[in-house]
């Protein structure tokens, strides 16, 4: 955790021109320019270009900032005003700031009613939230599933403890990965290599480096049936709907038409949308901005 505290405090300084070479400072910042961030992980960097694109095209002038790191980098950096609109996902972002088990597995609006009263006291807002869900998915390699006949999680338990488990490094501390997969589950995995990221998760699997891998439910390369997503047949996985999350006094200064610009795409922003945006992307050598303006082109 000390070495995560340490790159959350670059990540910020550099954002705010405390760092040799920084090229972002907030003494220069037009305000008149919406930065929209994202997480270290292709479908976030995804989600940021499409409310970014949006936004352009709602007459609003956007940045971009791409991968800035984890929830833990992110939002503190959000709370500072050092970038202003973030794609969340609405169960996640409640764990993260102190609910409970129960709140995350209530209904999307409920979730989405306690996220809200969970923000307010830290200057951000939760716009609508999206039809749109991605939950954690946990996937084994589809000949493996047939030969030991998985289909569920709970299928692994007199298995586990000669597996071994891949995934982003802070999945051993978070509540609806290793954590939750041990108390809910009682899976307890042989080893954990830690994986740079879910492409990189999805290979590691398909090689048999690893034997289990964490993959989102609407990761596009699930589609070419060589992996599996295993049922989550006790529900670990909260109510994880896409949400744009906005610094509220921007919503106060940039008025409705900036919130009715982000309403508007959440509405019409699904999960199928998701998943074939997500297979798109994979595969796209020009990256998430083009797949991105294909979609809203066709808006």
């Amino acid at each position: 955790m000390r070495v995560l505290r340490l790159v959350a405090v670059c990540v910020v300084a550099l954002l705010a021109g405390g760092c040799t070479g920084g090229r972002l400072q907030v003494e220069q910042r037009d305000p008149g320019v919406v930065r929209v961030a994202s997480f270290d992980f292709p479908e976030s960097r995804l989600l940021a270009e499409l409310y970014g694109q949006h936004l352009r095209r709602s007459g609003f002038r956007v940045e971009v900032l791409a991968g800035l790191g984890t929830r833990e980098i992110v939002t503190p950096a959000q709370q500072q005003g050092l970038v202003d609109v973030v794609p969340h996902y609405t169960g996640s972002l409640l764990d993260h700031l102190g609910g409970s088990v129960a709140d995350t597995h209530r209904s999307a609006d409920e979730v989405y009613g306690l996220l809200r009263q969970r923000l307010r006291p830290r200057g951000l807002t939760a716009l609508r939230y999206a039809p749109a869900e991605d939950v954690n998915g946990f996937a084994v390699r589809t000949a493996f599933a047939r030969e030991k006949r998985l289909t569920r999680l709970s299928d692994l338990r007199p298995l586990a403890g000669g597996l071994t488990f891949g995934g982003p490094p802070e999945c051993q501390t978070r509540r609806y990965c290793l954590v939750g997969l041990r108390e809910t589950y009682g899976l307890h995995f042989a080893a954990f290599r830690p994986q740079a990221s879910r492409a990189v998760t999805a290979t590691a699997l398909e090689s048999g480096e690893i034997d289990v891998g964490l993959l989102e439910t609407t990761y596009g390369r699930l589609g070419d049936r060589r992996v599996m997503l295993l049922v989550d047949d006790l529900s670990l996985q909260p109510r994880d709907n896409v949400v744009p999350v906005v610094r509220t006094d921007l919503v106060r200064r940039l008025g409705p038409r900036f919130t009715e610009a982000l309403d508007g795409l959440s509405a019409r922003l699904h999960t199928g949308d998701l998943i074939r945006l997500n297979r798109l992307a994979a595969v796209d050598p020009r990256g998430p901005a083009d797949v991105a303006a294909s979609y809203l082109g066709d808006l």
